[in-house]
Parts: structure tokens; sequence; C-alpha cells
């Protein structure tokens, strides 16, 4: 087994990029030839790794998965009925910057324009899926919430900016929970699902990687906001109280978070490495921004330090990332703590990318 302790978490980074490229094309990225956020949550992963210490060939493997999928008129085929389908959009705004290509604009306007054609709830809200009526969900912040705060920046369209932190302010509005400071996975305004709180509408656990994708949306969209945008003030604030309420569930032991994160003495309860990796993103990114004090720093190292321990190894000394638990709907506590786990899943390996550049910035 390779060491865990030689690599700086840039290396490790590149490492976990390296070994996913070593088994896949860019078009066999599983689920292979889709437009999809597994894909694009790991590819964002590696650009942030390529922004921090440049290497050609992560943008040629990132640009491979973008023209695999998008023709030279900047059409693709993608979910026209759902949030996460904007996810993978993500990486236009580079390549197009970067080429001045017109057709990643076009690609970009398409996917902006789902907005367009989306559900909403009652004040607004965007329902996740087509195919969960009246629900809003934590993922869905990250899923479109980065990518509009982007299109907005890069092509002028600043009223996106208030329509983002609206859906924030929904979901902290009836999806938080005061006593915790954590917020659970999905509300239905129609209290119509099984999992409904009949009072509050809300499903009844706090699903790590659901904090996460919350946890990511709202640190990075301090970074695509102005100074002086209407609202940055509440969310610098919800992103301070967010990263002490993580801090308080972090296992002592491990540096892990569990799956549902605040049940970790339940028996059957296990500790997961992409809501781990989307945390210590968060928490260092919050240190880094100015949000929350250096101390806070600890708990991101702890973390990290957490998720090289489950690190595992092929026969070539490729990284494997364990413990990540596939895609999940809202549901009860069982529905969450019986889900499979998988190995190099693409969105825990993103995550984990993410983690390791974001605790290498920590240093700087």
């Amino acid at each position: 087994m390779a060491s865990t302790t030689t690599r700086t978490p840039l290396e490790w980074a590149q490492a976990a990029c390296d070994s996913i490229m070593d088994m896949h094309t860019p078009m066999q990225l599983p689920p292979a030839g889709r437009w999809h956020y597994h894909q694009g949550v790991f590819l964002c992963g590696m650009e942030m790794l390529a922004q921090a210490n440049p290497d050609t060939r992560y943008d040629a493997y990132i640009q491979g998965y973008v023209d695999g999928l998008v023709d030279d008129n900047g059409s693709l085929y993608f979910a026209r009925d759902e949030l996460d389908a904007m996810q993978a959009g993500l990486l236009l705004f580079r390549i197009e910057q970067r080429t001045g290509q017109p057709k990643y604009r076009a690609a970009a306007d398409k996917l902006r324009n789902l907005l367009k054609t989306l559900n909403l709830t009652s004040e607004g809200g965007f329902w996740h899926k087509d195919k969960y009526a009246n629900q809003m969900w934590l993922d869905g912040l990250y899923m479109a919430g980065v990518f509009s705060l982007k299109y907005a920046n890069a092509f002028g369209e600043t009223s996106l900016r208030q329509t983002v932190l609206h859906q924030e302010q929904l979901m902290r509005k009836y999806m938080k929970d005061e006593r915790t400071g954590l917020l659970y996975h999905a509300w239905d305004e129609s209290r119509r699902m099984p999992w409904a709180n009949p009072e509050t509408g809300c499903s009844p656990e706090f699903w790590g990687r659901s904090l996460g994708w919350y946890g990511l949306a709202v640190s990075q969209f301090l970074d695509e906001l102005p100074a002086d945008e209407p609202g940055r003030v509440a969310l610098v604030s919800s992103l301070h109280d967010f990263v002490h309420a993580l801090i308080r569930y972090q296992d002592a032991d491990s540096g892990l978070w569990y799956q549902v994160i605040d049940k970790g003495n339940q028996p059957d309860n296990w500790l997961e490495s992409s809501c781990t990796s989307l945390f210590v993103y968060t928490i260092a990114k919050a240190v880094n921004l100015g949000v929350v004090d250096r101390e806070c720093a600890a708990a991101a190292v702890k973390g990290y330090e957490g998720l090289l321990r489950t690190l595992k190894f092929d026969e070539q000394g490729r990284v494997i990332l364990p413990l990540i638990c596939i895609g999940t709907s809202a549901g009860d506590y069982e529905n969450y703590v019986t889900r499979p786990t998988s190995e190099n899943d693409l969105h825990g390996v993103g995550a984990f990318v993410m983690a390791c550049v974001e605790v290498e910035a920590l240093n700087k």
C-alpha cells in the first residue's frame, strides 16, 4: 500500500485524478456518454486542480468530455426536467473563455433556459425534478445555483443572482432545524410524500451528502457574488453558522462524518467519504474566505487526514476511494443507512479532489 503521509494535498488531488484518467477515457466516465452530474462533479474537481497546479492534460481531458457531448452548434442531449442536468454546465465557462468558440456559449444558453421551464413552488422555489412534485432538495442549490451565478457573471444576466439567493433563502426558511443548525435533505410543500413531516413538510433526517452539496454551493456562491450584492451578508452569516454546526457532528476518532450525520451513536449508521470530502472543502473554504476563524481549519485538516486513512490502492497503485454512498432519494433513516456503497464513484472522487485543493490553500 502506498504511503498516505508523503504527499501534499495537491499531490493527492493529482493522484486521484490521474487514477481515474488511467481507468477511463473522458467519454467512458460512468455513466458513459451522458451529460451527468457525476462526471461534472469529478471534472469540476479536476478543473480546480488545473487552476491550482496548471497542467494541460487536465484541460484536454475536461474538454474531451464536453466536446464528446456538445456539437459544433452547441447542441447537446440533457434531461430537461431536473436541476441536476445543469451541473456539468459549470465546465463550459472556462473552456469558452479559453477558446472563444461560440458553441460553448450556445450550450450554456440552453442549460440556462431550463430554469424558464421548471416547475415552481408557490414562492418560486424550483422543484428538484418534475417527478418530485412540489419538492425542494438541498442538492439542487449546488446543481443549478453555481452555474447560474457563473452564467450571470460571464454573460451579464445579473438578475439570476437574486433568483439563486431566493432559492437559498427558501431552503433556510423551510428546511433549517434551529436546534442543530443543520438542514433537512428535502422539503415537500404539499406534505404528500410518506416521509414529509405533516407540519413542516421536511424529510426526517440530516443526510450527509445533501448537506455537503449545500455547503459547497453556499461557499462557492461567495466567489461569484459582488461584495455589495443584496443578500450576501445573510449568506456569509448562514455559512458561518453552518460550518460550526458541521464541526459539532464530526466523529472524534476518525475525523469523518456519518451518513446520517447527527446519529453516529446508531449501530447501523456508518462513516461516509463523499459527505466528509464536501464538509472538508466547505470548512476549509470558509476559513480561506475569512468567514470563520482559523481555528476551524483544524476540523478540515482532521477530516482530510481521516479521508487519507480510508484510501485503498489497486495493483497498479491507483487511488481507490471507498465508502461512497450511491445516489439517494429523500426518505427515512432506514432509507439512508441501507444504501449500498461504492468505490471511486465519480461524485465522491470529485469531492475528494476539491477537498484536497482547498486544504492545500489553507497553507497559503
